[in-house]
């Protein structure tokens, strides 16, 4: 039904967060927003080194310099803008209006995504590669902000020369630590064999915690540093980078989940009452004023068209990160006389909604749909489907194959051979190629679809099967056809003769 409506599946999070907590059906009590803080950092860490590394950079670098500036300055402009609207209008004092301002002014890439990947929606002017790394890049700007507000609140007199050395250092460590650990983490990949499903998993997630951790310590953003060394390894050739990519994108998934579900269980839906006016009235200027007004800015020099920005203005989204931020902002400072938590849970909820529900509508009647795009190819985890279906088998002595070039020997219809593995070593086929006993052969052929009139199922031999101990063409029924037998981890191409045992696993077809 979400998927129909195009409302982001994570809203279901935050709506049983609320359900699960101290003012839902389940009265669960969780109030304690710095160990919040701490796991939602965590979480932050993967969302932001998938949102690099999953960045097709070939299809982002010729909109590299708009992105750079409407996440660097175009996020501080959105800040800014949010923070004066706070001060003037709502008589929030300059620290708190501010802060609003900077916990607010990211916009989250994976909403926004899940919705253009879902609906296919094929955007027009590279906008999407424009929104992808706009959207990765500018949660460590937004976290930056908060910092210096944070910092200018509970340290006094803040000297502007001292905001801009904490800037200078935020930016230049998080840049430098997050180029060394990717480069030091390409070259461990590649010249040590560690493609294992778990190993190499386990080695790029500690890099991205290391990529964090290093420059925080050095007082740098370790979130820059994370995203930068997300994009580096993402476009890099190494070793089973699909499946890598496919982990984090799975566990980026799970880490969304989770900060939405928290926000529901730290929120008090009683509490929304109170900040509603204020909440929808920073939602509406945020959506209708702030955001265009600094997409329009930055964009109008570059001959932008106006219905792009229209849309790239409409797709900031606010989410997890706006999350962590205003988490962050409570366990910061104890002098808070606003209540910014619940304020940027009502402004993140009006947003998925609002801006969420609507994003396939704007871009209809923007006009912003184009069907010779494809959105799927500005994402570094995909791949051209291709109709092509691989067979392996060993040449074992005797085979009619043996002592044969491959020009001599006839392959099954509309099949060639792909591949050699010998010794250990690749060899490319060619005809005049002997195929010797021991050669593992990789043949290739077209893909054969969807075929619904084959039904398969699979068996295990038990200790009481009648099956145990016989021949296949002894005991298993002409109805049935055994195509694959599960041994110990071995896998087995049976024949008639096959004797079947204890713990075997059967791959059964039936009529």
């Amino acid at each position: 039904m979400l998927r129909k409506t195009g409302v982001p599946g994570l809203l279901i999070f935050i709506l049983l967060g609320m359900l699960f907590g101290s003012d839902g059906l389940f009265k669960i009590t969780f109030d304690n927003y710095s160990f919040a803080n701490q796991l939602c950092s965590i979480a932050l860490i993967f969302i932001m080194f998938y949102g690099g590394a999953g960045t097709k950079w070939s299809t982002a670098k010729p909109i590299a310099t708009k992105a750079i500036l409407l996440s660097s300055i175009g996020t501080i402009l959105t800040g800014g803008l949010v923070g004066l609207f706070c001060h003037y209008t709502l008589g929030f004092n300059w620290h708190e209006a501010l802060l609003t301002g900077a916990v607010i002014c990211s916009t989250d890439a994976a909403s926004v995504f899940s919705i253009l990947r879902s609906k296919k929606m094929n955007l027009k002017y590279n906008t999407a590669p424009l929104l992808e790394v706009e959207s990765g890049s500018n949660d460590p700007f937004s976290y930056l902000l908060t910092i210096i507000v944070l910092t200018s609140i509970t340290g006094g007199s803040y000297s502007i020369s001292d905001m801009l050395l904490l800037l200078l250092s935020q930016v230049v460590i998080g840049i430098i630590g997050g180029v060394c650990f990717a480069l030091i983490a390409k070259q461990i990949l590649i010249r040590f064999d560690i493609s294992d499903s778990i190993l190499d998993t386990a080695f790029i997630v500690g890099i991205a915690l290391i990529a964090y951790t290093v420059p925080y310590l050095l007082n740098g953003n370790g979130y820059l540093a994370v995203y930068i060394a997300g994009i580096i390894l993402g476009n890099s050739q190494i070793p089973r980078k699909k499946a890598i990519l496919n982990f984090l994108g799975g566990l980026t998934g799970l880490m969304q989940m989770f900060l939405f579900f928290l926000l529901g269980l730290l929120s008090f839906p009683s509490e929304l009452p109170i900040v509603s006016v204020t909440a929808f009235s920073i939602a509406l200027f945020l959506t209708f004023i702030a955001r265009p007004l600094a997409i329009a800015l930055l964009m109008t020099p570059f001959h932008s068209p106006l219905r792009q920005q229209l849309f790239i203005a409409w797709s900031g989204m606010r989410g997890a990160a706006s999350i962590v931020f205003a988490i962050m902002a409570i366990t910061g400072t104890n002098s808070l006389t606003n209540d910014i938590f619940h304020i940027v849970f009502f402004i993140v909820l009006f947003s998925i909604l609002i801006q969420g529900t609507l994003l396939p509508v704007v871009a209809k009647k923007l006009d912003m749909i184009d069907d010779n795009e494809n959105v799927l190819k500005t994402f570094n985890d995909y791949t051209q489907e291709m109709p092509v279906e691989f067979l392996q088998f060993t040449l074992h002595q005797g085979h009619a194959w043996e002592g044969k070039k491959i020009s001599d020997i006839i392959l099954p219809p509309e099949c060639i051979m792909a591949l050699i593995i010998r010794n250990h070593e690749k060899v490319l086929p060619k005809g005049d190629t002997i195929l010797k006993k021991g050669d593992t052969l990789v043949l290739g052929g077209k893909e054969g679809g969807e075929i619904s009139t084959v039904h398969l199922y699979e068996k295990e031999v038990t200790k009481d099967d009648p099956w145990l101990g016989g021949r296949i063409m002894d005991v298993v029924p002409d109805k049935n056809l055994i195509i694959l037998i599960i041994r110990k981890n071995n896998v087995i191409i049976p024949n008639g003769n096959t004797i079947l045992y204890e713990n075997d696993w059967l791959y059964i077809s039936d009529r």
